[in-house]
């Protein structure tokens, strides 16, 4: 896309160049147009007129007038007095607009926005993150995936849980079970006192953001460069549904994890050992326990030694005698291997 970027015709969503001004028409009159009609105008992304479609990621849907006046009118009257003229411009830019497209207003008359949102791009996720930690009030709900946190992640969204801390919100944190080593966490979770709740279980689910029970975020792919924001009223309940549930069967973290009840096998173990009886491979065990792959192994390994297993195949046996499976049924005592204090 060199050589149409925004440098050489720089305006705002209130002037748009021509060819801006005749894809975001078509999109306003037809309901969305494929991505690459928009390829030339980069403008229109990146004054977010145009947004992925959650239903097909190859087509663009055009932001409705209403709102983007409203994004713009915003900001505007924030500085009365320096923008008077330019309010006029962009009422009379998109009154246009508006009369083109009004089944999308009607579709779109929610005052949050639409219900659905396709992040795009690490700086709108953070820029959308912080506007909803901004009007954020009661609480916040996270589960947080993966293993230990990095030192740069928590402080990375220190200044957001501080600000909510300061206006009384109160926050609870779901975490993995490996998350308890890191002392990153324990430091981070020291200083922000009672205003932040956290629990671990075995595996959580993707990395979920719900603020006030009305707007939430949820990874769009795999790397995470693309979020969803969502403020369906059903779907922020059902998460926050799931959430609930999940922190029932956490435990706090300052609880002691509870004993497998089985002489020489740790905890995690134990999860790992479930996990393997369902068939799973060592990389998706590592994945949803938050561990590293060698990690892993090595517990699988010491399983084996402690179960007298020499194979995977008797491995899987000796699980299911054991009920380290998680079938209920009495639990067989493993052949001697010498005991080894739980971890």
């Amino acid at each position: 896309m060199a050589g149409h970027g925004t440098e050489e015709h720089p305006h705002g969503a209130d002037r748009l160049c021509d060819s801006g001004d005749r894809v975001y028409s078509r999109a306003v009159r037809r309901g969305r147009v494929p991505r690459r009609d928009a390829e030339p105008v980069p403008c229109l992304l990146e004054l977010a007129l145009l947004h992925p479609d959650p239903d097909d990621m190859d087509w663009l849907v055009p932001t409705a007038p209403q709102e983007v006046m409203t994004r713009l009118l915003r900001g505007m009257y924030e500085e009365v007095s320096a923008s008077r003229r330019r309010v006029g411009s962009v009422v009379s830019a998109f009154e246009r607009y508006a009369g083109l497209g009004a089944q999308l207003s009607t579709a779109r008359s929610e005052p949050e926005g639409p219900a659905i949102r396709v992040l795009d791009g690490l700086g709108r996720i953070q820029a959308a993150m912080d506007e909803a930690t901004e009007a954020c009030r009661t609480e916040v709900l996270t589960v947080q995936p993966g293993g230990i946190r990095r030192e740069a992640e928590l402080s990375e969204g220190l200044h957001r849980a501080t600000a909510l801390r300061g206006r009384g919100v109160r926050m609870r944190d779901l975490y993995t079970h490996v998350a308890r080593h890191g002392h990153g966490l324990l430091s981070y979770l020291e200083l922000m006192g009672d205003a932040v709740q956290a629990r671990t279980l075995d595996e959580v689910t993707e990395r979920l953001i719900l603020f006030d029970r009305m707007v939430a975020f949820i990874p769009a792919n795999s790397e995470r460069t693309m979020a969803l924001e969502l403020r369906h009223p059903a779907l922020v309940e059902y998460l926050g549904t799931v959430f609930e549930r999940l922190w029932r069967l956490a435990i706090p973290l300052t609880a002691p994890l509870p004993d497998t009840g089985i002489e020489g096998i740790s905890h995690r173990e134990q999860s790992i050992a479930a996990l393997l009886a369902e068939g799973h491979q060592d990389a998706v065990i590592a994945e949803r326990l938050g561990i590293s792959v060698r990690t892993c192994r090595a517990h699988i390994a010491r399983l084996s030694e402690t179960l007298g297993a020499v194979s995977r195949t008797q491995l899987g046996v000796r699980i299911a005698q054991t009920g380290l499976d998680g079938a209920r049924g009495p639990a067989v005592t493993p052949p001697g291997r010498g005991s080894r204090t739980a971890r």
